[in-house]
């Protein structure tokens, strides 16, 4: 006894309380957790060899659960029939569990997850099923990854090959509904979309699986997402292979069902694979690690002993071996924190008198909120990997190897990690030690032998022999006709754009059938906005003709590669022959303001400016008058420029444009017009007194519109690039666009985009007038200079004659000798010349240089060196 309180009073003073609280409380030797498996499947019987092998490294490790043994009661269910599954589930649970190990099915997921909320039971369960999440069923842990990141990975795959529309073909349930909504929304985040969908029962007979076959050829898309299980999945390749499904131009990707099987199975008869040739499939993807290679050794042994040697590991092989060790892990440290395994009845749960669910057999779990909690803290390196989980509930790092099924086998062309969402060639756990790079030019697939044995890749999607014509709305225009038009003798449309419409289709590697329609009343240029409205509405297939290529457009539909730029530009008269005082003008406030910038246009700045200067005849609303401008807005945005709708004029054709120009603001002209440069070229061709004043201020072309990811967009697109190319662009645009020539020699207007010398009279006048000045100010400060200055008398040579003052030439050659020295240079005087001058009363003293001998040293004497 005395024994006894020594040991507790030591452990009191050595342990804190918690530890001693864990020290004192009893583990189980027992453990039960449940699991809910369908054993005649492929995924099901692994999962049965996977438990078993988990458990024997459990049990036989010391280190986990410190003597308690860990077992698990399976139970069978049928995923099926969801009625019967979901009441096998219901039966399991009145057992006391305190975690159950799947189940594999989603429909049977969603019913015991609600359950396993109620009960407090930890639902380790491995379906894929998207909807399943922890923040509905707070007691659902998934252990492998959702078909969210799978259907992002299928995504990523369609937008790597530029397709943009797809079929799906799944098994309609819980489990195929659910994913292909996910590959619905994952498709549009990258602009693509399935076009096409149809779901099937896992009953269907073979006749409903060929209807089904059938209608998906008659769709456009030959790109088909296969989501379904394993035992219809072969049903639907074989069937598509007799039905010359798999062939060329066929491209075919099954889920990850498909790897799953070919994994587990270790023989598949030649002929399902020889039918399979070319498919693209997903695999979970399992790096390497210790567990995993030790799992993979001891494999064969377990299968044998459990009736499955005909198996082999597959992805959720691993998974369910490390949701087992999962739970073991949790518990050791539930048990550590003082964790006990009570059980206590809910008073809502009852069944009905007579009744087989036994509602009041089920018992919740009291602590199973902490036993969750130890599980989602788990972390550690099991054999799928890294095995922690995130806030949302899911395991960390999801990751798929993208296979291709060649010969008797499965290649490897590459992964998808959702650390980068894209796809690489680089292994994602690589790919996780290094920082995130989200950037495109990184993505990169191994070739790929397609269906048929090529390894071209498929277009993606034809033109079906069945399909419906299409409807191409046509702009039926008043003016300019020679764009497009209809003719009113034969009813056919016609003009530039429809001859590059129907060359650029004869180009095609398929037949396109369609019809024209026209749009408007040909009284007057239709507003094309509307017409572009009615493709991205349906109410038309496409739409070609005259239609730019703007952004608020290009939101909602898509277009062709331009077949010709229709950057927006100003027409206005640069005149060059001046004809009255103020016109000098003229010229230069055109080129100066209209060339550089709509700013003229815009806010008439210039007008100010300038008015004191011009005549009397344009005072008055300048605003209203000589800032009037055209827009020919059949299809342009008038609101890019921000012009008030109040100073736009509308003409309505070529014979107008040359009228109000012409005609000026003050005769109820315009100043300028702005239009797209196909219709100013044109319209130059014949009228050669008004150019171009300035260059494009927009960027633009004009296209074929389309409804948003029509693959008929794709490949129209290159066919242009090859009539470009080829030269037929061009000779499709003489024949209709070049109608005259303008001769520049007759021309009174310039193009005041092309420099001439005449451009720069303005500065060469300010440079000569500055020069000018500045002479004049020179030569003025230099005479009064030069009138102020006194000039000595200079004696004269008496052989030469006395020049007579005041005479011209006397006063330029004193003014330029003053301009020479600044003023006359004085002489040196000598004696001889005193000498031969006449005597004068010396009135004034004059110190005169006399010349002085040259003196030098000899023998130490200083002495004059004589003539």
């Amino acid at each position: 006894m005395k024994i006894g309180l020594l040991i507790l009073f030591v452990l009191f003073l050595v342990l804190p309380p918690d530890g001693i609280h864990k020290s004192l409380a009893a583990r189980p030797s027992v453990v039960h957790i449940g699991s809910i498996l369908r054993f005649n499947s492929t995924i099901g019987g692994a999962s049965v060899v996977a438990i078993q092998a988990a458990l024997e490294d459990i049990n036989s490790d010391p280190t986990v659960l410190n003597g308690t043994t860990l077992k698990v009661d399976m139970r069978d269910t049928n995923c099926d029939d969801g009625f019967l599954g979901m009441v096998q589930a219901l039966q399991f649970m009145e057992t006391d569990v305190i975690a159950i190990i799947g189940p594999q099915c989603s429909t049977i997921a969603h019913i015991v997850s609600y359950v396993a909320n109620e009960l407090r039971v930890p639902l380790m369960s491995f379906a894929s099923d998207a909807t399943l999440s922890s923040i509905q069923f707070p007691f659902f842990v998934r252990t492998a990854p959702s078909d969210l990141y799978q259907m992002d990975a299928v995504a990523a795959l369609v937008d790597y090959y530029r397709w943009k529309i797809v079929t799906a073909i799944y098994l309609d349930d819980d489990y195929g509904r659910n994913g292909i909504a996910a590959l619905d929304d994952a498709l549009t985040e990258r602009r693509c979309k399935i076009s096409y969908k149809v779901g099937f029962s896992s009953s269907a007979k073979k006749g409903d699986l060929i209807n089904l076959l059938v209608s998906v050829s008659y769709m456009e898309s030959r790109v088909i997402i296969l989501h379904t299980g394993a035992g219809p999945g072969f049903k639907l390749l074989s069937l598509a292979n007799q039905l010359s499904m798999m062939g060329n131009g066929y491209v075919w990707i099954a889920t990850d069902w498909l790897s799953a099987y070919l994994d587990a199975n270790s023989s598949v008869p030649a002929e399902t694979m020889y039918g399979m040739q070319g498919v693209l499939t997903l695999r979970p993807h399992i790096p390497k690690s210790k567990m995993k290679s030790d799992l993979i050794s001891k494999w064969s042994r377990v299968s044998k002993q459990y009736n499955h040697s005909d198996l082999r590991t597959s992805s959720y092989a691993f998974y369910v071996y490390d949701s087992v060790w999962t739970v073991a892990r949790a518990l050791d440290a539930f048990f550590d924190d003082g964790g006990k395994i009570t059980f206590s009845n809910d008073s809502r749960l009852r069944d009905e008198v007579g009744g087989t669910l036994h509602l009041e057999a089920m018992s919740v779990f009291d602590m199973g909120n902490n036993l969750l909690d130890k599980i989602r803290k788990v972390n550690f390196t099991g054999a799928s990997g890294q095995v922690q989980f995130a806030v949302t509930g899911d395991l960390i790092h999801p990751a798929y190897d993208i296979i291709n099924i060649n010969g008797n086998g499965m290649r490897t062309v590459g992964y998808w990690s959702n650390y980068s969402r894209l796809l690489s060639t680089v292994l994602p756990e690589v790919l996780y030690s290094k920082p995130p790079n989200s950037s495109l030019a990184n993505q990169r697939l191994y070739d790929v032998i397609w269906p048929g044995q090529t390894a071209q890749k498929p277009r993606g999607w034809a033109f079906p022999s069945n399909a419906k014509e299409l409807k191409i709305g046509v702009p039926n225009r008043f003016s300019f006709k020679e764009f497009v038009t209809k003719d009113n003798v034969t009813g056919s449309m016609k003009g530039y754009c429809i001859d590059v419409f129907t060359q650029a289709l004869a180009l095609l590697p398929y037949p396109v059938t369609y019809k024209f329609v026209p749009f408007g009343s040909g009284t007057e240029n239709p507003h094309y906005d509307k017409l572009v409205q009615m493709v991205e509405d349906n109410e038309f297939d496409a739409a070609i003709g005259d239609i730019a290529i703007t952004m608020s457009r290009t939101i909602t539909n898509d277009f062709t590669q331009p077949f010709i730029e229709s950057g927006l530009v100003i027409l206005a008269p640069v005149k060059k022959h001046i004809t009255n005082s103020w016109a000098f003008l003229q010229p230069f406030t055109l080129q100066m303001w209209c060339v550089t910038g709509l700013f003229f246009l815009i806010v008439g700045a210039v007008v100010w400016v300038l008015e004191h200067r011009i005549n009397d005849e344009f005072r008055g609303s300048p605003r209203e008058q000589i800032i009037t401008i055209f827009w020919y807005g059949a299809d342009s945005n008038i609101l890019e420029l921000n012009i008030s709708r109040s100073r736009l004029r509308a003409l309505g054709s070529p014979e107008e444009y040359a009228k109000a120009l012409k005609s000026g603001p003050k005769r109820g002209g315009v100043m300028a017009i702005v239009d797209e440069r196909p219709y100013v070229e044109l319209f130059l061709s014949t009228n050669c007194k008004i150019a171009v004043a300035g260059s494009d201020f927009t960027s633009r072309g004009w296209g074929f519109a389309f409804p948003r990811d029509s693959p008929l967009q794709i490949d129209l697109s290159t066919a242009i690039l090859s009539l470009s190319e080829n030269g037929e662009l061009q000779r499709i645009h003489d024949k209709w666009l070049k109608t005259g020539e303008c001769s520049a020699d007759n021309t009174e207007f310039v193009d005041s985009d092309q420099l001439r010398l005449e451009s720069f009279w303005g500065l060469f006048l300010i440079c000569g007038v500055a020069c000018v000045i500045a002479l004049l100010i020179y030569f003025v400060t230099i005479i009064r200079k030069y009138l102020r200055h006194e000039h000595p008398e200079e004696p004269i040579p008496p052989e030469e004659p006395s020049p007579k003052k005041g005479g011209s030439k006397y006063n330029c050659r004193k003014f330029f000798s003053y301009l020479d020295h600044k003023e006359p240079p004085k002489k040196k005087q000598t004696l001889s010349s005193l000498s031969s001058t006449p005597t004068t009363p010396v009135t004034n003293f004059t110190v005169l240089e006399i010349e002085r001998p040259v003196r030098t040293v000899r023998n130490g004497s200083v002495v004059d060196i004589e003539d």
